[in-house]
């Protein structure tokens, strides 16, 4: 799908997703990143100086600067978040003032425009909870006990979506809501399994893998991610509507994850597993049907080619993603 000559606002888009986006999107369009850069993997990229795009470093938290910095936005894509098991158990206060609170202050700023075709946010598929199996977007939220720091981040999530839903109700602002699965590829960043596993796999060290490794998830490729993205940016359908965002073909345990990866990168890697000690999400297999119905969405990167792709990718750029 094709978006031009547009304004777009992306938050948080110095990360992984943010910096595809902004690849697929500079050359037609004027690109606005705000970012504090604690994920980066936009000046990494050459993507970074381009004349289309805007960088200003920003934290989510202020609201003066977001609104300085929010100009008449033709679509806002809010992904400033704070993302992975080990940063969201270390500091969950952190966590909830970043998912929460953040989305909050980037609805504030966004509510006064006029001509904002869509808010698109990014939710997660943490809100179905540790046992999610073929999963709808109408099924209900489980969002664990209170004091177990893990459900923190799903949490803010799922009270950010019931936020932008009541801001479009009072304020007219349309919006769409991607639930991502599992989202891998080149040039990611941060905790995600598959590329610390490509990493450790590429040096011949020993994979860690938490319990018996038999925790199912289902994988996404990055390019398959931006289909639903641009989807719900150009797509009347996708008005005030959430979607589950994924290839929902790409199943494995975690286990069989790293056995992949290591058979692919030709790795003389092993796995070795640790004690299960924190709360874990043991099933996540969602059902795509609506996004298929209402987008027309359909993911094309099967796991072992998306896999090959990203240990291609992380073998020619190993100085520069250490």
């Amino acid at each position: 799908m094709t978006v031009k000559n547009k304004i777009i606002f992306i938050s948080g888009g110095a990360g992984f997703i943010g910096t595809h986006l902004t690849q697929r999107l500079a050359s037609n369009n004027k690109i606005i990143i705000y970012d504090n850069f604690h994920r980066d993997a936009l000046s990494k990229s050459s993507i970074f100086s381009h004349k289309n795009v805007e960088i200003i470093n920003g934290d989510i938290l202020d609201l003066e600067l977001l609104k300085k910095s929010l100009p008449k936005a033709d679509y806002i894509i809010h992904l400033a978040a704070i993302a992975g098991i080990d940063s969201v158990v270390k500091d969950p206060v952190k966590t909830i003032e970043i998912n929460a609170i953040g989305t909050y202050y980037m609805l504030e700023a966004a509510k006064r425009l006029k001509c904002l075709k869509r808010f698109l946010y990014f939710s997660t598929s943490e809100v179905f909870g540790s046992k999610a199996y073929q999963v709808t977007e109408d099924d209900d939220a489980v969002l664990g006990k209170v004091g177990e720091p893990r459900w923190v981040y799903a949490t803010g999530k799922f009270f950010s979506e019931h936020m932008i839903a009541a801001y479009a109700k009072k304020y007219k602002m349309p919006y769409s809501i991607i639930r991502p699965f599992n989202v891998y590829g080149p040039q990611q960043v941060g905790e995600g399994a598959v590329q610390v596993f490509i990493k450790k796999a590429l040096r011949d060290e020993n994979i860690k893998i938490i319990g018996d490794g038999g925790q199912i998830r289902t994988w996404t490729y990055i390019d398959d991610l931006l289909e639903g993205v641009f989807l719900c940016l150009t797509k009347k359908t996708s008005k005030n509507q959430v979607f589950n965002i994924a290839n929902a073909q790409s199943q494995i345990t975690i286990l069989n994850l790293a056995k992949k990866i290591i058979s692919l990168a030709r790795s003389k890697s092993k796995t070795i597993h640790l004690p299960q000690k924190e709360v874990d999400v043991y099933l996540r297999v969602p059902k795509i049907d609506k996004a298929i119905k209402l987008l027309g969405f359909k993911p094309k990167v099967d796991l072992e080619d998306g896999l090959a792709r990203t240990i291609k990718w992380f073998r020619k750029n190993a100085k520069q993603f250490v």
